[in-house]
C-alpha cells in the first residue's frame, strides 16, 4: 500500500514520518482515561512495529512542559473524552508547533460537544434525533422542561463518550434519576426521543467513508459493558442493510464530517429504523484503537489505520500558510525546523441533501451555529479533492 503521491487517497500510507520521534498521549483527566491508554498502547505497538520510534506520554497538567523537555516531531492523540478530544490538547500542541493526528481545534470542540453538533447538522439538513436540553440549574422543573416530548426517552451528558452517564428513561421519575446520573459527567443533558432501530457506525479516512458496521448489542442498548465487556456484543460487517440504503449511510457520514469540518480517521454513529430514516448521533474525532473498536473491524489492516494517522498529522490554525512563513523563516517563532513541519493534506468529503427534523420541545434555533466550510454555503463540496478508493470486502452483501 505504498504510495510516493503528494494526495493520497484514503488507504494509502505514505510513511513519512518512519524513523521520526511520535509521542503517543495517553491517559488524561476525564472518565475515560483508561480505555484511552488501551487505544494509545495499541496504537504505539503498532506504530514500532512499522519502524517508527514511537513512545507513550501519560497526560496531566504537566504535559506542556513535558513535551518542551523532550520534543517530538509528532503527536498521535490517543486521548478520548474531556482534555483530549475537545480541542484543548490540540489548542496546545498549535502553539507548541508540533504537528498532530486528527481534526482541528474547532472540530474537535464541536464533535465533542453534542448539542453543538446537532445544531450543525440540522443546518446541514442531516438527519438528527428531536431533542431538548437541561442545565443543572433547572432539574427543580424537569418535569415543565419535558413538557409534552413524550417518552421513552434517552439521556446522555452533552460532552461525553463510551455511553458514561447514559440510558434510556420511560417514566418523569426515571428521566430524574437519568438527569441527575448524566450531570455528573457535564453541566448539560441531552434528552433525545427514543427511537427503535439498528446502530450502525460508519468509519471515515480522510473524508471517504471506508466501510459500515452494525453493532447487535446483548444488552439492551449499547452501553459501556456492551462496549468493553467479553463477548456482550456481536458485530455485521458489512452492516445488514440493503445495498443501496447501504451506500446512502456511507454518503451521509461523509457529510457529516463536513458538516464538523472533522479530518482524518473519524468514526460517525447512527441509528437505522426499519423504516426508511436514518438519524446521525454523533462523530467521534478520536475513535478507539483497541482491540474491540470498530474502526479495526472493518477489514483494514491495524497497522495501516495507525500508519494513515500519523501521515496525516499536521498543523492547522499555525500551519506556515496561515503565518505567511517561508521555510526559512520555519523555527523561527511558534514553528519548529522543517523536518518537523506539519504535513499538510486538504481533505474532504462530499454533501448532498436529507430530511429536516423538527425542533425539540423548547423550540430552540440553530441561529448561533456557523460552519466553517468553504464558501460558506452548506452546498459546497471539496468531494473533488478525495480519491473513491474502497476495499473490496466493505462492500454490502444483498439482504433478503
Amino acid at each position: 500500500m505504498e504510495s510516493n503521491t503528494n494526495t493520497p487517497s484514503p488507504l494509502q500510507v505514505q510513511g513519512i514520518h518512519r524513523g521520526k520521534d511520535v509521542a503517543v498521549l495517553m491517559g488524561g483527566p476525564g472518565p475515560e482515561s483508561e480505555i484511552s491508554r488501551w487505544s494509545g498502547q495499541a496504537v504505539a505497538d503498532a506504530l514500532r512495529e512499522r519502524g517508527y520510534a514511537a513512545r507513550t506520554v501519560e497526560v496531566d497538567q504537566n504535559l506542556d512542559q513535558v513535551l518542551r523537555n523532550n520534543r517530538p516531531d509528532v503527536a498521535v492523540i490517543a486521548l478520548h473524552g474531556v482534555g483530549g478530544e475537545d480541542g484543548t490538547v490540540q489548542g496546545l500542541l498549535e502553539y507548541l508547533g508540533i504537528p498532530y493526528t486528527g481534526s482541528n481545534v474547532l472540530s474537535s470542540a464541536l464533535a465533542m460537544d453534542k448539542v453543538k453538533s446537532k445544531e450543525l447538522f440540522r443546518l446541514y439538513n442531516i438527519p438528527t434525533l428531536p431533542y431538548y436540553t437541561v442545565e443543572s440549574e433547572q432539574m427543580a422543573q424537569l418535569e415543565r422542561v419535558h413538557g409534552t416530548f413524550g417518552f421513552p426517552v434517552f439521556v446522555k451528558p452533552a460532552g461525553g463518550g463510551s455511553s458514561l452517564g447514559s440510558g434510556k428513561a420511560d417514566t418523569v421519575s426515571e428521566l430524574q434519576a437519568r438527569c441527575e446520573e448524566a450531570l455528573q459527567y457535564d453541566t448539560t443533558v441531552l434528552v433525545e426521543r427514543y427511537v427503535e432501530g439498528k446502530e450502525i457506525n460508519v468509519g471515515v479516512v480522510r473524508g471517504e467513508a471506508i466501510g459500515a458496521i452494525e453493532i447487535e448489542p446483548q444488552r439492551e442498548f449499547y452501553d459501556y459493558v456492551a462496549k468493553y465487556g467479553e463477548d456482550q456484543s456481536t458485530y455485521h460487517f458489512p452492516a445488514r442493510v440493503a445495498p443501496t440504503r447501504y451506500q446512502g449511510l456511507l454518503r451521509l457520514a461523509e457529510r457529516a464530517n463536513l458538516a464538523l469540518g472533522a479530518t482524518g480517521i473519524t468514526r460517525v454513529d447512527m441509528l437505522v429504523t426499519a423504516g426508511e430514516n436514518e438519524y446521525v448521533l454523533e462523530l467521534n474525532t478520536i475513535p478507539g484503537f483497541t482491540a474491540k473498536s470498530l474502526i479495526p473491524k472493518m477489514g483494514i489492516s491495524f497497522l495501516d489505520l495507525c500508519e494513515i494517522m500519523v501521515d496525516d498529522a499536521r498543523l492547522h490554525a499555525l500551519s506556515p500558510q496561515r503565518l505567511g512563513m517561508s521555510d526559512k523563516r520555519r523555527g523561527q517563532g511558534l514553528l519548529p525546523p522543517s523536518d518537523r513541519g506539519a504535513h499538510n493534506t486538504d481533505m474532504g468529503g462530499s454533501k448532498g441533501s436529507a430530511e429536516s427534523q423538527g425542533h425539540g420541545p423548547t423550540g430552540s434555533s440553530t441561529g448561533g451555529a456557523r460552519a466553517q466550510q468553504g464558501g460558506g454555503s452548506p452546498g459546497s463540496t471539496r468531494s473533488a479533492q478525495v480519491q473513491t478508493i474502497r476495499t473490496q470486502n466493505a462492500q454490502p452483501a444483498a439482504h433478503p
